[in-house]
């Protein structure tokens, strides 16, 4: 028996993929679970093009480039910084690679078609757990429409009625083979190895010590094996059930991004006395924007401190009281709404410049920016230009006390 996909995923989010495509929509349908996982979809002429988000991206990436697009060197490959600092940067990253020569169109349509449905069934088992919340607007901000057109020239178009139906017989089959409860983006690792070694083949246990160490995935590992993660997992099950092999929770991998050598005389500020050199500060739940923002602002001699923990962020902030803070808007647990909104009530911070950082330009987010106190506005994607020319803007008081930098840097790498 066949499971639809209306079983499988809510019809009130069924109807809101399937609305998208009706009104050829172009822009991204945004999803969010109730412990803090965010998924994007993004469309285009009311069909998915690509889609980001959930624990594990960089390891998708690899992951899927490995798989399908066999005359790639991954190891290398650096991830262009200028791309890191928006969402859809794995898509950007695929469409270099295809604009160079180096994947044709059917790998990218590989990729593509593999990430929407790995997103869709991570969608669908945090259903399954509880964990996403499925009410339209004005009921709860769980599943939005961002009607920005990001992708305006889309590389592959997914048909939504297909995919939703493939992932409902996907996640059938994961369920029915009892494996619901387990999650493919955990890793599975050894803990008994000496009842394993008595229950297998001696190659079949060298295999298992060199693989199931806890760094890998099912979803890996179904790739290193050139298997389905739903053979790889059911094979595991027996052992899993036993206690011989535990899944546990895998952290996301560091791909290499290039680095900021310094940049261009475009975006040089004027150096000060060490003494003197102002402290910038960056809340962003995102590591890649923290990195690009910090090769931007040491480079051109000033102090920063990064923060990806908004929870966090206050304390820290109150101890090291910087001069400039950059502040992402989109963040788990809280947003930059909130952590704005308490800075302010610090004496300290009543009138530090408070810049922040987005990837939608609504009217309505800068409309409530500036309610709760900020100071500026700055749309990713970032670029050196504009985050030097926000900094000389509110550091200005600095400027009679500083030197000239003495030299002028250009970025340079290998990327992809």
């Amino acid at each position: 028996m066949t499971l639809h996909h209306q079983s499988v995923i809510p019809d009130t989010l069924i109807d809101e993929f399937m609305t998208c495509t009706r009104l050829q929509y172009n822009g991204r349908l945004n999803i969010s679970s109730v412990k803090g996982q965010k998924w994007s979809f993004y469309y285009r002429l009311g069909r998915i093009v690509w889609a980001t988000g959930g624990i594990h991206p960089f390891r998708r990436w690899r992951r899927n480039i490995v798989k399908y697009c066999k005359d790639l060197d991954f190891s290398q490959m650096v991830l262009r910084s200028q791309d890191m600092t928006v969402e859809h940067w794995d898509y950007l990253s695929l469409e270099r690679l295809y604009k160079e020569g180096k994947v044709g169109r059917e790998e990218v349509n590989d990729v593509v078609d593999s990430t929407i449905a790995e997103i869709l069934f991570d969608v669908a088992q945090q259903i399954h757990f509880g964990n996403v919340e499925c009410h339209i607007f004005g009921i709860s901000e769980s599943v939005q429409r961002n009607e920005e057109t990001i992708l305006d020239a889309p590389m592959s178009f997914s048909r939504t009625d297909a995919s939703l139906r493939n992932i409902g017989e996907s996640w059938h089959s994961w369920v029915e083979t009892n494996l619901g409860n387990f999650s493919p983006d955990s890793a599975p690792v050894l803990r008994q190895p000496q009842q394993l070694q008595q229950r297998v083949s001696a190659t079949a246990y060298s295999n298992f010590t060199k693989l199931i160490n806890g760094q890998n995935s099912l979803r890996d590992l179904a790739v290193r094996m050139k298997q389905d993660v739903l053979s790889v997992a059911y094979s595991l099950l027996p052992h899993i059930l036993r206690g011989t092999v535990e899944l546990v929770e895998v952290p996301d991998l560091s791909l290499p991004i290039e680095e900021y050598t310094n940049v261009s005389s475009i975006c040089s500020i004027p150096r000060k006395n060490d003494y003197q050199l102002p402290l910038i500060a960056c809340i962003d739940d995102s590591p890649q924007v923290c990195h690009m923002l910090e090769k931007i602002i040491k480079g051109n001699g000033m102090n920063f401190i990064g923060i990806s923990d908004p929870i966090k962020s206050l304390p820290t902030l109150i101890q090291k009281k910087p001069d400039l803070i950059f502040l992402d808007l989109i963040m788990p647990v809280a947003n930059g709404y909130e952590i704005c909104t308490q800075l302010r009530r610090v004496t300290c911070f009543n009138n530090t410049p408070i810049v922040i950082l987005t990837g939608s330009d609504g009217l309505f987010d800068r409309v409530r920016a500036k309610v709760v106190g900020s100071t500026d506005f700055m749309n990713k994607p970032i670029n050196a230009e504009k985050v030097i020319a926000t900094i000389n803007r509110y550091l200005h008081k600095y400027s009679s006390s500083i030197e000239t930098a003495d030299k002028i840097y250009s970025m340079k790498s290998c990327y992809i």
